[in-house]
């Protein structure tokens, strides 16, 4: 889709014209999904997250203002609407930790990652409490810094770094305890 089509999409958008929101709603749908499920518990928490960031979309299209991408756009407000769901509902259980050990340089080995298929992955981040995955989500895939996800979430610079920190070691610890048992068949040599 063209960006003269998506801008009169918007256009028509900011006029209540339902069959253009209907058309936004589904060109972006499933990334945004994607989005969403990066944040949310479960697919249908994610399928909220999506609803109430689409409303939020519609309601605040008019001040869209065309420069920039509008799946950027709507991408950002995806995201600040997780976050306000965690906030809202006071899920995110995050501990003040002034004694973290600074571990965010270790990484999970990238032989592991490479074996685990995109699903896998979600699946990991999804089962991270709800604080770590908020922090990991805004570090690790959007690209904010440790300061920016303290303003974010409202924490301070050091408890985002020691949940990252968590986060890193509870994936690491997941994804090696999965990847532990070799899927190989020892034969007997009665058996050959």
């Amino acid at each position: 889709m063209s960006s003269t089509t998506i801008d009169k999409l918007v256009a028509g958008c900011a006029k209540g014209d339902r069959k253009c929101q209907q058309i936004i709603y589904e060109k972006f749908y499933s990334k945004m999904m994607g989005v969403c499920l990066r944040y949310a518990s479960n697919k249908q928490e994610a399928q909220d997250l999506v609803h109430d960031g689409f409303i939020k979309v519609f309601e605040k299209i008019y001040k869209y203002n065309y420069s920039g991408s509008f799946e950027g756009w709507v991408r950002r407000i995806m995201i600040n609407t997780s976050i306000d769901h965690y906030r809202k509902n006071k899920n995110i259980f995050i501990k003040e930790n002034q004694d973290f050990a600074n571990i965010e340089g270790e990484e999970p080995d990238q032989d592991i990652l490479s074996q685990l298929r995109t699903e896998d992955i979600m699946k990991a981040v999804q089962s991270l409490s709800p604080g770590y995955r908020a922090v990991f989500n805004l570090y690790v895939v959007e690209g904010y810094s440790h300061k920016e996800v303290s303003d974010e979430l409202g924490i301070s610079v050091g408890t985002s770094k020691s949940n990252l920190a968590k986060a890193k070691k509870n994936l690491r610890q997941l994804f090696i305890r999965e990847n532990k048992e070799p899927n190989i068949s020892y034969n007997h040599k009665s058996d050959l």
